[in-house]
C-alpha cells in the first residue's frame, strides 16, 4: 500500500498535539523568515490553528476581545478574558496566559486610544523582552486605531495574514488524518439530509438535518447557509428560505460545515427531490459540471503553477461561462483558504500565480446553471495534492444515474 493510502487507512486516534507542534513550528519558520521579532493574532480561526485554543469561535469574529502573541524565539503567550482561562487548560502550545485588553468600541466608548495606548505598550514590552533590537510585529487583523497606537511607540507592523495563510496550506500527515475524520461526520450527516428529504419539506428543514447531524458528531457551526431548491438553484449564492420543495426538482447546496477540531468540511452536492428521474436538462447540468470537476481534478500536481492550472482548466461551454462560480478552486483546512484559485476571464479581479506544493487541500468547485436558467447544479470535491498526484478526501459519491 502506498503512503497516502497507509495515512488514510490509519484509524488510530488523531494525534492533536502533534498537530500543534507541526503547525507552531510552520509559524515560526515564516517568522524568522520575514525577520519579525513575533506576530500577534486576532483571527479566531488563525488562533486556533497557532495554539489550539477556542472561545467563542463565530462572536470573536466581530469582536477583538482575545488574541495571541507568538514570538520567533520565545513565549507563546495567550490574552484571553479573565472568564474564559479554564479554556486554555491542558494545552502545551501555551506558555502564558495574561488577561485581553478589549479594543472594540462597543466594549470601551470614547476611551478607545486611551487602551489601544496601553495595549500598544504591553505589546512593546513583549518584543523588546523577547526580540532585542528587532521591532518588527506581525498583525493579521488591525483596527486604526491600534495601528497608529503601536507605530507610535516606533514599532514597525507587518502584515501577518500572508503568512498565516502559507503556513496553513502546507498540511502535516496527523493534519490530513484529522482532516479526513472530519470529513466523514460530515458525509454521515449528508447521508443523513439524503434519506430523509422528501417533497412537501422546507429547505430550512433539509438544512436544519444537515447540522444537527454535524454537531451531534462533534461538528461546531456552519459558515454560510447554501442550500437551495429549484428554481432557487439558480443564480447561485442565495441563501437557505421556508421554500417547499417539490418532486422532481434538483436540491443543490455547500455545506461549508466547520465539524471537528475546527476543519473545514466543504463539499458540494446536487440530487432529485424525491423519485423522479432527472430531466433531459438536469442530465445535462450535472454531466457539465462533473466533467469540469472531475477534469480539473486530474490537473492537480505538485509543481504546477496557479495560472497554468487555470489556462488547462476545464472550459465551460458558452452559455454556461457567464454564471460561473466564484472560483475553480481553492485551499482547503480550517476554512477557505490559500491558494485561491481564479477563472482566466477574472483575472483582472486579483489572479495571482504560486505553485502547488505536496501536501496541500484544495477543493475543486464547480456550478453549472445558465444565466437567467432556472435550474443549476453544484459540485465540489476536497482533493489531497499528494507526491503522485491528486487524492480525493472524501467518499460520499456523486451521482452515477444523473449521467448514464
Amino acid at each position: 500500500m502506498n503512503r497516502p493510502l497507509q495515512v488514510l487507512s490509519d484509524h488510530t486516534p488523531i494525534d492533536e498535539v502533534a498537530i500543534r507542534a507541526h503547525r507552531m513550528g510552520r509559524i515560526r519558520e515564516l517568522l524568522a523568515g520575514k525577520d519579525c521579532a513575533g506576530i500577534v493574532l486576532f483571527d479566531p480561526v488563525n488562533i486556533r490553528y497557532a495554539n489550539g485554543s477556542r472561545n467563542m469561535q463565530v462572536w470573536t469574529m466581530h469582536n477583538f476581545c482575545r488574541y495571541a502573541f507568538i514570538a520567533t524565539n520565545g513565549p507563546s503567550v495567550m490574552f484571553e478574558l479573565p472568564t474564559g482561562y479554564h479554556l486554555l487548560q491542558g494545552l502545551e502550545t501555551i506558555d502564558e496566559v495574561r488577561p485581553a485588553w478589549s479594543l472594540d468600541y462597543m466594549a470601551v466608548g470614547d476611551r478607545a486610544a486611551e487602551i489601544a495606548g496601553r495595549w500598544a505598550k504591553e505589546m512593546l514590552d513583549l518584543i523588546l523582552k523577547h526580540g532585542g533590537v528587532n521591532r518588527r510585529l506581525a498583525i493579521d487583523r488591525l483596527d486604526a486605531g491600534m495601528a497608529h497606537a503601536l507605530t507610535g511607540l516606533g514599532m514597525e507592523l507587518l502584515d501577518g495574514k500572508p503568512m498565516l495563510e502559507r503556513a496553513r496550506s502546507i498540511k502535516s500527515l496527523e493534519e490530513i488524518r484529522a482532516l479526513k475524520f472530519s470529513l466523514g461526520t460530515c458525509e454521515a450527516a449528508m447521508h443523513e439530509m439524503r434519506a430523509q428529504i422528501q417533497p412537501g419539506m422546507s429547505e430550512q428543514e433539509a438544512l436544519g438535518i444537515l447540522i444537527q447531524g454535524s454537531v451531534r458528531r462533534g461538528g461546531e457551526y456552519p459558515e454560510t447557509r447554501l442550500l437551495t431548491s429549484g428554481p432557487r438553484t439558480n443564480p447561485w449564492f442565495q441563501e437557505t428560505s421556508s421554500r417547499i420543495m417539490e418532486e422532481g426538482e434538483l436540491l443543490s447546496f455547500d455545506t461549508d460545515l466547520v465539524g471537528p477540531m475546527g476543519f473545514y468540511n466543504d463539499l458540494s452536492r446536487s440530487w432529485i427531490v424525491g423519485e423522479t428521474r432527472p430531466t433531459a436538462e438536469q442530465r445535462e447540468l450535472y454531466e457539465i459540471s462533473r466533467a469540469q470537476l472531475e477534469t480539473n481534478i486530474r490537473l492537480l500536481r505538485p509543481g504546477k503553477r496557479f495560472l497554468e492550472y487555470a489556462a488547462e482548466a476545464y472550459v465551460l461551454p458558452d452559455r454556461y461561462l457567464a454564471n460561473r462560480y466564484a472560483d475553480v478552486g481553492h485551499g482547503c483546512g480550517m476554512g477557505v483558504e490559500y491558494p485561491f484559485l481564479w477563472y482566466p476571464e477574472d483575472t483582472d479581479w486579483g489572479a495571482y500565480d504560486g505553485v502547488f506544493e505536496e501536501n496541500m487541500v484544495v477543493c475543486i468547485e464547480s456550478y453549472v446553471g445558465a444565466r437567467n436558467g432556472d435550474q443549476g447544479v453544484k459540485l465540489e470535491q476536497p482533493v489531497w495534492i499528494t507526491r503522485d498526484g491528486p487524492l480525493l478526501l472524501a467518499d460520499y459519491p456523486l451521482e452515477d444515474s444523473y449521467t448514464d
